[in-house]
């Protein structure tokens, strides 16, 4: 999946007006255009079309943390120059404050049934014997599952 799936799933998910969005970034003091995020939200022929970078989308997911939870006090977390779709989900889990008995749910909306260990060995250290990585799919269904969960058609 590119950043800007991800990041278009979201928004519909959740409904995100470009207000919305923009403020995300504003939380974790980045400041995007309305054009910005537009350009991200196109499909890849467009000719308008902008890749969005993992640092982007990093900004992004921190930014959206510090407004459903609060920001941290003192120096506010740095983004990542490299994502992976494991910190890609601990970053959601952090912002929607979820456990992973409600990640098990989300993931059987999309109709993918895993179990509380799997979805905790997603988000173990990376070298840890019991971690696994987070693959596309994975992803891609975890977001679908919170389109069902909040209302949308996947």
């Amino acid at each position: 999946m590119t950043n800007n799936d991800i990041l278009r799933r979201l928004r519909y998910a959740f409904d995100f007006n470009d207000d919305q969005m923009i403020s995300f970034w504003a939380a974790a003091e980045v400041e995007v255009t309305r054009g910005q995020v537009s350009d991200w939200m196109k499909k890849e022929d467009d000719p308008q079309y902008e890749s969005m970078h993992d640092k982007q989308l990093a900004i992004f997911l921190n930014g959206l943390i510090a407004v459903n939870r609060g920001k941290r006090e003192g120096e506010q977390p740095k983004p990542e120059k490299t994502l992976n779709n494991n910190i890609i989900m601990r970053k959601l889990k952090i912002a929607l404050e979820l456990k992973a008995e409600e990640i098990v749910e989300i993931m059987g909306l999309a109709d993918l049934k895993v179990s509380k260990h799997e979805v905790s060995a997603i988000f173990r250290k990376e070298g840890q014997r019991q971690y696994r990585p987070c693959l596309d799919q994975f992803l891609r269904n975890f977001l679908d599952g919170l389109m069902v969960k909040n209302g949308r058609k996947v």
